[in-house]
């Protein structure tokens, strides 16, 4: 159950993080995190989801429901969920990133989704990060078969970035991300040693094209784990940059060892805790899997069943 484990752990480490969206480490320090809790930043029901897993679930719909990777098709559920609350707990969008809005309105203007996402530098959010997950899966559903090579894999998770973030810097860590993804769905092993092996593949990809280096330079960090590992919690950021929210998240995964404590720790880092907490959750639940959620946190994530239906959709639909 690849996408069901996946997208419950994005959509979990969301709402553990949602409550607390905003607020300093210190802040969280005096009154920790340690299970869903309701209200806080944005004053909703415990298990409330943010715009991370409505966009991760527009995009799992899309490729459920048209068994294909369909940017277009994707960026029109956008949209939909942008202007008309779909993909939402209660019929309506927020917590809204910049890049996100501002690409959307740009491709409700009329501009060609090639387009519509940001490209300067002041455009490197977390916002394609944090909803990659599913075109990662499709991607290692495809390479299982023998139907796509690295290169088009790599193509097409750029091209799911780039809806919103077409920035080299953040297309790549949505790339890495792939290939810590793909290691940990694929490899045997722990956890630290498949993350490893996913972005040693990822920056060996990458490396090939001299053009990438520069951009490639801001995750150095993650090239090798086994040292990162020892970074003292000070030294990781957990803002709305991607590079911090790739490293925080990693770094999240491969300080614990169950998933409950990695997104505990995510979300417990303070600033941008949904994202943090959903990009670690994916991962976490790839790895540890849908029953390593607590059935107390999954018991009052809302939608809960149709989350789960749709998840269970996309796997038949790539059996």
């Amino acid at each position: 159950m690849m996408w069901l484990d996946a997208i419950a752990g994005v959509v979990t480490g969301d709402a553990l993080g949602c409550p607390v969206q905003f607020m300093s480490r210190e802040e969280i320090a005096a009154n920790p995190v340690t299970g869903m809790r309701g209200y806080g930043t944005f004053g909703l029901p415990e298990g409330s989801w943010t715009d991370d897993s409505s966009l991760t679930l527009a995009a799992l719909y899309s490729i459920a429901q048209t068994e294909s990777l369909d940017p277009e098709d994707i960026m029109k559920r956008f949209v939909r969920w942008y202007s008309d609350g779909e993909y939402t707990p209660y019929g309506y969008s927020f917590d809204i990133g910049f890049g996100t809005s501002e690409a959307i309105e740009n491709y409700m203007k009329g501009a060609d989704i090639a387009s519509c996402g940001g490209n300067h530098e002041r455009n490197n959010g977390n916002g394609s990060l944090m909803r990659i997950m599913p075109a990662c899966l499709y991607c290692i559903e495809m390479q299982r078969r023998g139907e796509m090579t690295d290169s088009e894999a790599v193509a097409a998770v750029h091209t799911v970035s780039a809806l919103t973030h077409a920035h080299l810097r953040s297309k790549i860590a949505c790339g890495l991300y792939y290939f810590a993804a793909r290691s940990i769905a694929n490899g045997d092993g722990t956890l630290i040693d498949r993350l490893q092996k996913g972005l040693d593949e990822g920056f060996v990809f990458y490396k090939k094209d001299i053009g990438n280096l520069q951009d490639l330079s801001f995750y150095g960090r993650l090239s090798n784990l086994y040292e990162f590992i020892n970074t003292d919690a000070p030294d990781i950021r957990s803002s709305g940059y991607v590079v911090h929210s790739l490293e925080a998240a990693v770094w999240c995964l491969i300080k614990t060892n169950t998933l409950r404590d990695a997104l505990l720790t995510a979300v417990n880092l303070g600033e941008d805790t949904d994202t943090v907490g959903a990009i670690c959750g994916g991962l976490a639940g790839l790895y540890y899997g849908y029953e390593d959620i607590p059935e107390e946190w999954l018991a009052v994530i809302k939608k809960r069943d149709e989350i789960e239906e749709i998840c269970r959709t996309a796997e038949k639909a790539f059996e």
